[in-house]
C-alpha cells in the first residue's frame, strides 16, 4: 500500500472514531443511555430515523446537554491540536504549545476579572472578558515585538513567556484578595464544558473555519519557514508576515477556545509531536491529521472528567495534565539525550 492510500485509510479510520466516539460519548454520564437509543435519537433528529416514542428526558439530556458539550470539546480539541502544530512549526520546538505565548493567561484574567465583578451572571459575560483579554493580550505580545531592530520568532517567544508569567501572577493576586470568587477562578482555569450551549459552538466554529483556512492556504510557506528564517527568506518567503499572519489567526483561536472552556492543557502539546512521528513533518498533513487526533483525544479526556467521579465532574484540564505531563517529561528525556 502506498504512503498516500494509507494516510487516506488512516484518515478514514479516525474519522470512524469521530462518529462511534460522538454517540458512546453521549450516552455516557450520570443518567447512563443505551447506545442503541443515542443511535436512534441522533438519527432522528437528522431526519434519518422517524420515531416519536422516544422517552422525552433521555432526548433533552442527550441533545441538549450532552451533545453540545461533546460537538465543543472535539471542536476545541482539534483547535488546539492545530495551533500547536503550528506553535511547533514555527518555532521549530516540538515542547512548545498553544499557550506559551501567553495568550491563555490573557483570557483567563479577564475572566478573573469577570468573575470578581459579577459579569458570569450575563450571557456570554465571562467568554467575552475572556476573549477581549486574550486578544489584547496578542496585540501588546506583537506591539512590544516591533520595537526591537529585528522581528524574530525568538522575540516572539520571550516576550510571550514574559508577558505570561507577569499575567499568571496578576490572576493568582486576584485569588488571593478575592476568596469568593477564589473557587469559581480556579474550577475555570483548569478547564471544563459543563456549561455548554449551542452559542459557544457557533461561536468557536466561526472563528475555527477561517483560521483553519487561513493555516492550511499557507501550509507551502510554513513548510519552506521550518527550514530556517533565512533559507525560507533566499527561496521568497515573507517570513516576518507568514509567522505574524500564522501567529495571530491561531492565536485568535486559542483566545476563543479559552474563553468558552477555559484553560486545558497538553492537548496542543502532545497530539501535533505524535502526529509528526506518525506521519512526517509535511504540516499540510499534520494539521489534518491533528484536527482528527486532537477532537477525539479532548473527548475522551471530557468523556473521563464526567463519569470518574459521579455525579461530581472533574476539570478537563486534570485529566489531560495527568495524561499530558508524563509524556513532556519523556520528551524533555529525549531531548537532553539528543544533545549529549
Amino acid at each position: 500500500m502506498t504512503k498516500k492510500k494509507s494516510r487516506f485509510t488512516a484518515l478514514v479510520v479516525l474519522f470512524l472514531l469521530v462518529l462511534f466516539s460522538i454517540f458512546f460519548a453521549s450516552s455516557v454520564g450520570a443518567v447512563p443511555i443505551s447506545i442503541t437509543t443515542t443511535w436512534k435519537i441522533l438519527l432522528s433528529k437528522l431526519g434519518f430515523y422517524a420515531n416519536s416514542s422516544f422517552n422525552q428526558y433521555e432526548v433533552l439530556t442527550i441533545l441538549e446537554l450532552r451533545l453540545p458539550r461533546v460537538i465543543l470539546s472535539l471542536l476545541t480539541g482539534a483547535s488546539l491540536a492545530i495551533c500547536g502544530a503550528l506553535f511547533q512549526s514555527i518555532f521549530r520546538n516540538p515542547i512548545c504549545d498553544p499557550y506559551i505565548l501567553g495568550i491563555s493567561s490573557g483570557a483567563s484574567l479577564g475572566a478573573a476579572i469577570a468573575f470578581i465583578l459579577g459579569l458570569n451572571v450575563f450571557f456570554f459575560g465571562v467568554t467575552i472578558a475572556a476573549l477581549i483579554s486574550g486578544l489584547l493580550t496578542l496585540f501588546v505580545i506583537i506591539t512590544i515585538a516591533q520595537f526591537g531592530n529585528k522581528q524574530s520568532t525568538y522575540s516572539l517567544l520571550l516576550i510571550g513567556i514574559a508577558i505570561n508569567f507577569f499575567l499568571s501572577a496578576i490572576i493568582t493576586l486576584l485569588i488571593v484578595i478575592n476568596q469568593e470568587s477564589m473557587q469559581k477562578i480556579i474550577f475555570w482555569t483548569m478547564g471544563s464544558f459543563g456549561t455548554t450551549s449551542w452559542s459557544d459552538i457557533l461561536l468557536l466554529i466561526s472563528i475555527m473555519i477561517p483560521v483553519i483556512f487561513i493555516l492550511y492556504y499557507h501550509s507551502k510557506d510554513l513548510n519552506i519557514l521550518q527550514l530556517g528564517s533565512e533559507t525560507a527568506k533566499t527561496l521568497g518567503v515573507n517570513t516576518e508576515k507568514i509567522t505574524i499572519l500564522t501567529l495571530s489567526a491561531a492565536s485568535v483561536l486559542i483566545a476563543t477556545a479559552v474563553s468558552i472552556c477555559g484553560v486545558i492543557g497538553f492537548i496542543g502539546l502532545i497530539v501535533p509531536h505524535i502526529v509528526r512521528i506518525l506521519v512526517g513533518n509535511n504540516i499540510r498533513t499534520v494539521f489534518i491529521f491533528s484536527l482528527f487526533v486532537g477532537a477525539i483525544f479532548m473527548l475522551i479526556a471530557d468523556t473521563l472528567a464526567r463519569i470518574i467521579a459521579i455525579p461530581s465532574e472533574l476539570p478537563v484540564g486534570s485529566i489531560t495534565a495527568m495524561a499530558g505531563a508524563p509524556y513532556f517529561i519523556y520528551l524533555l528525556i529525549r531531548r537532553k539525550k539528543e544533545f549529549i
